[in-house]
């Protein structure tokens, strides 16, 4: 700043002798005249001189650093400072240059990380969530929106998380911070939860990170009980096999008809339990789902005089269409069917174990896609709840729990999620299903129709 005093001070004085020299014109009159011009002319040039000394050696160089502050102030990584001729301002205008590209550089690849971490946070299966300083919602992916049963992301953010009705949210809240716990969600879903911080601004910021195991767990379940299992049944059927070829060999030399009766007895027995760890051995075969564009409704339709006749005097089967456009999904017709019929069926047993004739209601919606099977049987205890989907589970007497895990199976090679639930305050158990691959049916193209002896023959019978 004193330079810059000390050069105006140095034009005002060149302006103020040259204006002098102006305004005298007599001093070139005389040899003393002569001098005193002279004088004033050496006035003005040196002062001159040593303006221009002043302004090439301090005054451009600090404008120079003055613009590079303010295109730093600016974010102005594209623009450059222009060498001043003078070699101490050069090296620190070079410098300077330097240090905007380097900046740029560092700008540019922060840009293209946070691009790539939106994206990857955007596409992550696991749910992230990030919570500002007062326990409120700040930030959401996709992943998350859904497992809180949100629509979009912005009608959670801002809230806390016991504003929040989701079961994720509730074992979120239950979650202490800076642990991870794994636990079943309701029905189906198996969860592990972490609940962590990370520091900003020198303040302990919370993020939550929840990562959906059904798929590993329930994949990991299969392929142990498929194992022992087909074990169990080759070992039990060849033993049967021969026990029944030494009891027919019997009966067929044996005269006295009480033994013979007790044989063929045993003989049948010996069937009945051969088929019975068969219907087991069978129940690992399902198939993978032959996918085509279908309207659930109509096929639901066209069903309803099968389950009507399925739930008898039991209870009566209602069908229940809420939709303004055809419910289209991606569904394998055959095993679609089967898991229905196994729904209502334990539904019925369930009406049936009240000792009352029931409702069974099924419920066919759009945006989303969704099936809703209702009764008002004896309902779900909550000690049931979360085990109901988990091989040889069984709330029946005598059941063999293949029924459930069987559906279960089937909707996740179709891609649905499913939930049952009883409803504490209507006591009213549902089954839901959505479809989660609706809308690719809309534009999809109708698959061929599959042989139905490409398709499994599961039994209703076998619902645990």
């Amino acid at each position: 700043m004193a330079s810059k005093w000390i050069f105006w001070l140095l034009v005002i004085w060149i302006i103020a002798e040259a204006t002098l020299l102006y305004i005298q014109p007599q001093w070139l009159a005389d040899a003393a005249g002569w001098r005193r011009v002279a004088i004033t002319a050496g006035a003005v040039i040196v002062p001159g001189g040593l303006l221009y000394i002043l302004y090439m050696s301090v005054v451009r160089p600090i404008s120079a650093v003055n613009s590079g502050m303010d295109l730093v102030r600016a974010q102005d990584f594209n623009s450059r400072l222009v060498k001043v001729g003078q070699r101490d301002a050069d090296r620190l205008v070079g410098m300077f240059n330097r240090i905007i590209d380097r900046l740029k550089e560092e700008r540019l690849h922060s840009i293209e990380q946070e691009h790539f971490l939106q994206l990857l946070i955007k596409t992550s299966p696991v749910g992230i969530m990030i919570l500002d300083f007062d326990g409120r919602i700040s930030l959401v992916n996709p992943a998350m929106t859904r497992y809180l049963d949100a629509k979009e992301s912005s009608d959670i953010t801002g809230l806390e998380l016991n504003n929040l009705k989701s079961e994720v949210a509730a074992a979120i809240s239950a979650t202490p911070q800076r642990t991870s716990r794994t636990l079943r969600i309701s029905d189906t879903n198996i969860m592990r939860i972490s609940r962590l911080d990370f520091m900003e601004k020198g303040f302990s910021r919370p993020y939550v990170l929840v990562e959906s195991l059904t798929d590993e767990v329930m994949r990991a379940e299969k392929e142990a009980y498929g194992k022992v299992i087909r074990l169990i049944a080759h070992e039990v059927n060849n033993t049967m096999a021969g026990v029944k070829s030494i009891l027919e060999t019997l009966s067929s030399i044996l005269e006295e008809q009480d033994l013979v009766e007790a044989i063929d007895s045993c003989n049948d027995r010996c069937g009945s339990m051969s088929e019975f760890i068969t219907a087991y051995a069978d129940v690992v075969k399902i198939p993978q789902a032959k996918l085509q564009t279908m309207d659930i409704a109509n096929r639901i339709a066209s069903l309803m005089p099968f389950l009507e006749g399925l739930a008898g005097s039991s209870a009566t089967v209602r069908l229940t269409v809420s939709t303004s456009a055809p419910p289209l999904a991606m569904i394998d017709p055959v095993l679609f069917e089967q898991t229905i019929v196994n729904i209502v069926k334990n539904s019925k047993e369930s009406i049936e174990s009240t000792g009352r004739h029931g409702n069974i209601t099924i419920t066919v919606t759009d945006s989303p896609v969704a099936v809703t099977v209702t009764d008002n049987g004896a309902g779900i205890t909550p000690e049931a709840s979360g085990h109901i989907f988990s091989p040889f589970f069984s709330t029946k007497r005598g059941g063999q729990g293949l029924g459930l895990m069987m559906v279960g199976d089937i909707l996740r090679k179709h891609g649905c999620r499913f939930s049952l639930r009883t409803d504490n305050r209507s006591g009213l158990t549902s089954f839901k299903i959505d479809f989660p691959n609706a809308n690719q049916a809309l534009t999809a193209s109708a698959g061929q129709a599959i042989p139905s002896s490409d398709a499994s023959a599961f039994s209703s019978d076998a619902l645990g």
